[in-house]
């Protein structure tokens, strides 16, 4: 009887990993080839970050800073995506990561652009293990094809280093029409843009 127990016990927390495993797979509904990092050490070791949750403190995948402590994520996604929820772990050292700072539908950022306000910024916690979740501003990530992650700074080391990314939400087909609905109203736009302009002026000379 009691063996039966502590099994049930096991499997409620069996349960509420393969629950937060889920929760945490929207690193499959990232278009992994477009991905871009920005100041990567070694090419294409900041697309290893974007896995499992499962797979979070595998240490043999993680990206370091080149060139100072920066790091720029451009993450294009395979649909519109609500983003409600961010991990993101390093090693306990200076190498991590202290400052996280979120764009929307902004792709191929560069640093150059990172001067623009962000959507949302984040402070961030030493974690070790990857489960230290900082929640967004669902309202204003509810539909994002593309997230950009800056991380601006760490605890002081010349290079930042980090293991893992974890990205939790919501992900829905984009759909066909709207693609269509906005190539038809930027094909209009310069007649409108001529309208606009000339109604104004009417009204303020009148």
């Amino acid at each position: 009887m009691s063996h039966g127990h502590s099994h049930s016990g096991q499997c409620a927390c069996c349960l509420e990993a393969a629950e937060r495993g889920l929760a945490y797979g929207l690193y499959k509904k990232i278009d992994l080839e477009k991905l871009e990092c920005l100041n990567e050490s070694e090419e294409g070791s900041g697309k290893t970050v974007f896995r499992a949750w499962e797979e979070r403190t595998d240490w043999s995948r993680f990206v370091e800073s080149d060139d100072g402590e920066e790091l720029l994520f451009n993450i294009p996604f395979t649909g519109n995506v609500k983003l409600k929820g961010i991990i993101i772990s390093g090693e306990d050292s200076d190498a991590h990561p202290a400052e996280m700072r979120l764009f929307k539908n902004v792709p191929h950022m560069s640093f150059d652009d990172t001067g623009r306000k962000e959507d949302e910024v984040f402070n961030l916690n030493f974690d070790t293990t990857g489960e230290l979740e900082y929640p967004t501003k669902v309202a204003r990530f509810s539909n994002v094809s593309h997230l950009s992650i800056h991380i601006s700074k760490n605890y002081g080391a010349e290079h930042t280093k980090i293991v893992y990314i974890g990205l939790k939400g919501e992900w829905s087909e984009a759909r066909r029409h709207e693609v269509t609905i906005c190539n038809y109203e930027s094909a209009a736009n310069p007649a409108d843009h001529k309208l606009t302009q000339i109604t104004p002026q009417s009204h303020f000379i009148s």
